[in-house]
């Protein structure tokens, strides 16, 4: 079921096949994973905002906003980003489902019309836990939507690329997290 190799790789170079899709089609991606962990342990480390930096190739700094110390259904927190072609930007985005220890998503920007909705969906299972991160693109407008407008007989490609590097940035944030709830408990 896991689709990482051991070093949080994906084994096929990627399940994102071309669809032609475009940005207004809300294209979204999958990637599961295997944990040896109870789905509490995995929880813990999901719903933990500040331990994303470390998890994720893109995501480089987080803080809570509002005076919140931690989750909760409509907790907004900013995210730091970082991108080779993109350059630095920052977002603030919104907890649109939480369900501990069973579903934590956000959507980036306005949740009634996000720019992306993010989520983990954890199940228990024969010896840990599956892990799934899902992401979805638009429909509300992106650092990719500017792309788009200036190359838009790309726009599938755009979509697709960017999908791919979804795709393998959340296989490398799902390794991470594998190796944290795998890991030592800290007392």
């Amino acid at each position: 079921m896991d689709g990482l190799d051991g070093g949080g790789n994906l084994r096929d170079g990627g399940a994102v096949e071309w669809t032609g899709a475009r940005y207004a089609d809300k294209p979204t991606v999958e990637v599961p994973i295997e944990i040896e962990a109870p789905p509490e342990r995995v929880w813990a480390i999901v719903s933990d905002i500040g331990v994303m930096p470390g998890a994720s190739p893109e995501l480089q700094a987080v803080e809570w906003l509002d005076g919140r110390s931690g989750p909760g259904l409509g907790a907004r927190f900013a995210g730091h980003n970082r991108h080779e072609a993109f350059g630095e930007w920052s977002t603030v985005s919104v907890i649109v489902e939480y369900d501990p220890p069973r579903v934590f998503a956000w959507a980036v920007g306005d949740p009634e019309q996000p720019s992306a909705i993010w989520r983990f969906s954890l199940e228990a299972g024969e010896g840990g836990t599956l892990l799934r991160e899902w992401v979805q693109m638009g429909p509300g407008r992106s650092g990719l939507s500017v792309a788009i407008d200036q190359m838009p007989d790309k726009e599938q490609k755009i979509v697709f690329v960017r999908l791919r590097e979804f795709e393998a940035n959340m296989g490398a944030t799902l390794a991470a997290i594998k190796r944290l709830a795998e890991g030592p408990v800290d007392l």
